[in-house]
């Protein structure tokens, strides 16, 4: 993407070996090549996290020459932990999501759901091999040299564990177990996977509560077709239970960009009493709560969630999204097809 929108730009690869050699040796060739031709266009270094030093001379030719710079990469925890330059207030962050459905033609909910978001992915007829690949041979080696985890098969017992917590409320001594790790090790794991943008956390909304509720967050994994591989899940299809986990998923990852790319940067939070009421996504300081079912006639019983949160805060809007053939109003709470419910996100009509 960078290449086909600064074709002009020069362009460091730290992924190619000579090129990641050569500057981790002496980063001030970066500065020494770039003052020799002074470049009229941004400069692009990817994967900027293998050589933290060259921060440092970007920072100088930044304040001393007004290059510009784009800085990509996978993770910047390993920038972070070794105490690197991070740019203060000289860099803004934009984060990449998987894509979405409104980057998508001919949007396939079916094909998205199994396939997962990631281009390559949604694009191929059979993404099993892609992301068997992506998961053995790019995630748990690309954790592995930036040295975050020196034990990957104790790592790897841990992903397929996280993968069970996927849209549930983590329990890190659960997963502990299961991995054969502590409980701290279990937390640690979970902090790489958000420093590297596997996968994040969904905070409770805990806001002066009347009922009692629950406080520890959810996890998911940051596209449905990573937690699908992990999960072993078989072909999903309409109705099916495994649908309506991965449809909830497919929302999460739908707001999770739309909140960033939107510019609104609005919190994102699960609601669940001890009792079991749940709303699974409350948009911002309860302006929109959102119930996800899989189901093609939402009836009375999908409502009890929406209504009980209702009742504590002030909500602006309370919707269902569904597979519904058409918008509904039941009781001040609105059923809207998926379709719709994406249209109107995207077009900035529900959070307004």
């Amino acid at each position: 993407m960078l290449k086909g929108l600064f074709p002009d730009s020069p362009f460091y690869d730290l992924l190619l070996s000579d090129q990641y050699a050569r500057l981790q040796m002496q980063p001030s060739l970066l500065r020494q090549e770039l003052l020799a031709n002074p470049p009229k266009v941004p400069v692009i270094v990817d994967e900027v996290q293998k050589i933290p030093a060259l921060l440092d001379e970007i920072q100088w030719l930044i304040v001393n020459h007004q290059m510009r710079f784009i800085l990509s990469g996978s993770s910047a925890r390993k920038l972070r932990r070794g105490g690197a330059n991070l740019l203060g207030g000289r860099a803004l962050r934009y984060e990449l999501f998987p894509l979405t459905s409104a980057e998508i033609a001919d949007f396939d909910l079916l094909r998205a759901l199994n396939n997962g978001l990631l281009p390559r992915h949604y694009l191929s007829v059979d993404a099993h091999p892609l992301l068997e690949a992506y998961v053995g041979e790019y995630l748990k080696e690309e954790i592995a040299a930036e040295a975050l985890t020196r034990n990957i098969p104790a790592f790897s017992r841990f992903l397929e564990a996280a993968a069970f917590s996927n849209g549930e409320i983590v329990s890190y001594k659960n997963i502990a177990s299961d991995c054969g790790v502590s409980m701290p090790t279990a937390k640690q794991y979970f902090g790489i996977l958000e420093d590297t943008l596997i996968g994040g956390m969904l905070p409770p909304f805990v806001k002066r509560p009347k009922r009692r509720v629950i406080r520890a967050p959810k996890f998911y994994f940051f596209d449905i077709g990573l937690a699908n591989y992990l999960l072993k899940r078989g072909r999903i299809e309409a109705h099916s239970e495994i649908f309506g986990r991965a449809f909830e998923h497919f929302i999460r990852q739908e707001l999770a960009a739309h909140s960033r790319y939107s510019g609104l940067s609005y919190p994102v939070a699960y609601w669940r009493t001890s009792s079991q009421l749940e709303v699974d996504f409350i948009l911002g300081e309860h302006h929109t709560a959102v119930e996800v079912k899989g189901t093609t006639q939402a009836g009375p019983h999908h409502l009890k969630g929406l209504k009980a949160f209702r009742e504590e805060y002030k909500v602006k809007n309370s919707i269902v999204v569904s597979l519904d053939p058409a918008p509904r109003l039941v009781d001040g709470i609105t059923i809207l097809p998926w379709k719709v419910f994406l249209e109107k996100l995207w077009a900035g009509d529900l959070l307004k």
